[in-house]
């Protein structure tokens, strides 16, 4: 008769053992790469779908009331709610909309994690909270330029995501001729795909969408890279030898590119939500005004919030988005 052969116990055990390392190692990091890829999706379906909104409507400002007192202390602000419940709400289906102190009863966290995990803030609640370079950057203190610092609002859509309203009724229309990035702001959105679930990180569920402009309205919802090209400045030069604004997004990876001048303004209303510098330098976009090395782009400041021209010979910082 043949011996039958097969595994020890110890052996199975040791086999399943193994089994179960090498899934605790690898399935987090899939888990993750799934995480992301759904995300994604879902943030290009929202933005999509609340550019086609907003490009509905006739005008983005003067919505609600805000009126302050001597001291500058708000004694009346309906600004956000009023632009949710009165123009927003025409256009996009809302399924709940919650006022000022009320976030989280629309499901926003009250802690969020900025992009690449760098630290954990409280939840803005208003636009100085937001960025306060909202209203003490440039030329924010002039009367034809300023910058209510209303209380944020919030509603839930029905796909799910909760989404904080931080709008500003004084907003301008395209049709001035400063360059100051503040005042041309009407909204901005910042949105967890999950409501309080988690991870409620920027990058990751949480995001944001900027719209400037009172009337002929601009719709961006940039997806920032973790970090700066290298912390370091670079040219804007069309020199192929060299590594310049566009060529650096290009080297740290090939879905990424440089912001144009609104995306660009976007991520610094957003600064304190993805860690960007607000040294001196400027920022470059890919919104080049005029071609050649001895022509110009337009930067953008995060230390006061001027969008400006600037030589393509300068040197600027660089921070990628998403394509």
């Amino acid at each position: 008769m043949k011996k039958l052969k097969g595994f020890t116990l110890a052996e199975v055990l040791i086999t399943l053992a193994i089994i179960g390392i090498v899934a605790a190692i690898t399935l987090p990091s899939l888990l993750v790469n799934v995480n992301e890829k759904a995300w994604d999706a879902q943030k290009k379906a929202f933005h999509a779908r609340m550019a086609q909104a907003i490009g509905q409507m006739n005008t983005l400002g003067g919505y609600g009331q805000f009126e302050t007192d001597d001291d500058g202390t708000a004694t009346e602000d309906t600004a956000a709610e009023s632009f949710i419940l009165d123009a927003l709400s025409k256009v996009y289906k809302i399924n709940n909309v919650c006022g000022p102190d009320k976030l989280s009863s629309c499901g926003m966290p009250s802690k969020i994690t900025t992009l690449g995990g760098e630290a954990e803030i409280s939840f803005p609640t208003k636009m100085s909270e937001l960025n306060e370079k909202m209203l003490n950057g440039a030329h924010v203190t002039n009367e034809t330029e300023k910058v209510a610092d209303t209380k944020a609002a919030a509603f839930e859509t029905a796909n799910g995501e909760s989404v904080a309203v931080f709008y500003n009724p004084l907003c301008s229309s395209d049709s001035l001729g400063n360059h100051t990035t503040q005042y041309k702001m009407c909204v901005n959105f910042v949105y967890d795909l999950n409501g309080t679930e988690g991870p409620n990180e920027v990058g990751k569920d949480v995001g944001f969408m900027t719209a400037f402009y009172r009337k002929n309205s601009v719709v961006v919802a940039p997806v920032p890279y973790s970090r700066d090209y290298e912390s370091t400045v670079v040219q804007y030069t069309q020199d192929e030898e060299a590594i310049d604004a566009p060529t650096a997004c290009k080297v740290m990876g090939e879905d990424l590119r440089l912001p144009d001048k609104d995306e660009l303004a976007s991520l610094f209303i957003n600064a304190p939500l993805i860690n960007i510098e607000t040294a001196a330098y400027g920022y470059w976009s890919g919104s080049v005004i005029s071609y050649g090395n001895t022509g110009t782009a337009w930067s953008q400041g995060m230390n006061i919030g001027d969008c400006f021209r600037s030589t393509r010979s300068n040197t600027g910082y660089v921070r990628c988005i998403k394509k």
